[in-house]
């Protein structure tokens, strides 16, 4: 577990579907055979519905009501949740008051203020006070830590928080975020920790009723099922989702390797023609397997009344083809351009086992040394062994890194021999969701 300020603003997101209970379906099923048989008439379909709406009342009934509620809420209207305090918020008739306390060893009382979740995390406020004239400590950030949010089919890692000290640094008041959290949950429980003087750390748990009907539901929620053709394959955002916490596209990759891009690039997010402040994104799994899935996180949308949504694919891995072969025979710092991009060949070098060969480059153009290979004696030698990277300083405020790739030879190598490299490439292709 990382400690409170340090991972403010961190959004390392993954997937957490809500699921029914396990024995639903099968609740479901039961009250529907249990449903007297009838004859048919012309209403027969709008019978079979009335019974399907009744079973599922029926099951609702003696599992848990409010988790059906969580799903038919309505946003009322956007609010800045991340600058509010919970009492705000409260005042408002926003989220859930939880008001549950515990008390350190030493004193100190953490309590849960109350929490606001929706479909795209849950938003926990919470305030730690320390004994009148105790101040928290110089390495106060390493004190406290949260950890999972925990309960029934949920176990819900934290994505980032924030928060403030009082002026006389009696009180911390701050807000953390975590993973959606099943609707089905009737109890949550946050774990904070502190960090005693012995070095150990002594956990607290803080137990609460959740109550998912005063959840509120998203302001946009749609399939996109569009996709972006790049270079070594495709890009396809699946989904959008804006709630009052965030705005969260999901997508996956298809590319012709099978694997996630080296470079995942950078997606904008524009709403009625403004950018919307990107969070950040991440991997994210899938049910199918082979899928490479992803998550691309931003602010709140910035109004609740949506004439357009756009999405632009600025940048991401391009793949550069090298056609001719790269003379080794004036090894020197000037650039050779190939595409769009440049490589240095610095040096070549005799060594007791062949030739090194230091070749730089920009920071994100990555050369497989699998595909590479130098011409040496008529034949293609293929790279023993690669260096690190390391910076190249050219003094005018730009800086390149180099590699020295090793071959095996005794006959001096005479070309480099490349299929190609990757870079960051850009695209700017735009696609235009329809607002439902």
């Amino acid at each position: 577990m990382n400690t409170i300020e340090a991972r403010m603003q961190e959004h390392k997101k993954s997937l957490n579907t809500i699921k029914a209970p396990p024995d639903l379906e099968s609740r479901l099923r039961h009250a529907l055979d249990s449903v007297p048989a009838r004859k048919k008439s012309r209403n027969g379909a709008l019978s079979w519905v009335t019974a399907a709406a009744a079973a599922l009342l029926l099951v609702a009934g003696t599992y848990q009501y409010p988790a059906f509620a969580y799903y038919g809420g309505q946003f009322l209207q956007k609010i800045e949740l991340a600058s509010s305090s919970f009492v705000e918020l409260a005042e408002q008739g926003y989220g859930q008051t939880v008001d549950k306390s515990i008390t350190l060893d030493d004193g100190t009382v953490i309590t849960i203020n109350g929490v606001i979740a929706d479909d795209n995390g849950l938003l926990m406020y919470y305030t730690i006070d320390r004994l009148t004239g105790s101040i928290f400590m110089d390495n106060r950030s390493l004190r406290y830590d949260v950890g999972n949010m925990q309960g029934f089919l949920t176990d819900s890692d934290s994505t980032g928080g924030s928060g403030h000290y009082s002026k006389d640094e009696t009180r911390y008041e701050g807000f953390y975020k975590f993973e959606p959290v099943s609707a089905f949950s009737r109890k949550l429980t946050v774990t904070f920790s502190e960090r005693l003087d012995t070095g150990e750390r002594k956990s607290y748990p803080i137990s609460f009723s959740f109550e998912a009907n005063k959840a509120m539901n998203s302001l946009l929620k749609q399939d996109i099922k569009q996709s972006v053709t790049v270079d070594r394959g495709t890009i396809t955002y699946d989904s959008i989702t804006a709630s009052p916490t965030s705005t969260l596209i999901k997508g996956h990759y298809d590319m012709e390797d099978g694997e996630y891009p080296r470079f995942p690039g950078r997606t904008k997010l524009y709403v009625n023609g403004a950018e919307v402040e990107s969070w950040g994104m991440q991997s994210s799994r899938s049910n199918e397997e082979g899928i490479r899935g992803f998550e691309l996180e931003f602010d709140v949308l910035p109004t609740d009344q949506i004439e357009s949504v756009e999405l632009v694919l600025d940048n991401f891995t391009g793949y550069q083809k090298v056609e001719e072969p790269i003379s080794l025979a004036t090894p020197s710092d000037h650039a050779i351009r190939i595409g769009g991009e440049k490589l240095w060949i610095r040096s070549v070098t005799k060594t007791d086992t062949g030739y090194d060969v230091v070749i730089a480059r920009k920071q994100f153009v990555y050369l497989d040394p699998g595909q590479m290979f130098v011409q040496a004696g008529g034949e293609a030698v293929p790279v023993s062994s690669v260096s690190t990277s390391r910076p190249w300083d050219l003094n005018n405020g730009n800086r390149l890194w180099e590699q020295t790739y090793s071959f095996d030879t005794a006959e001096e190598p005479e070309h480099l021999l490349l299929d190609g490299f990757l870079y960051i490439k850009t695209y700017n292709k735009t696609l235009s969701i329809p607002v439902k």
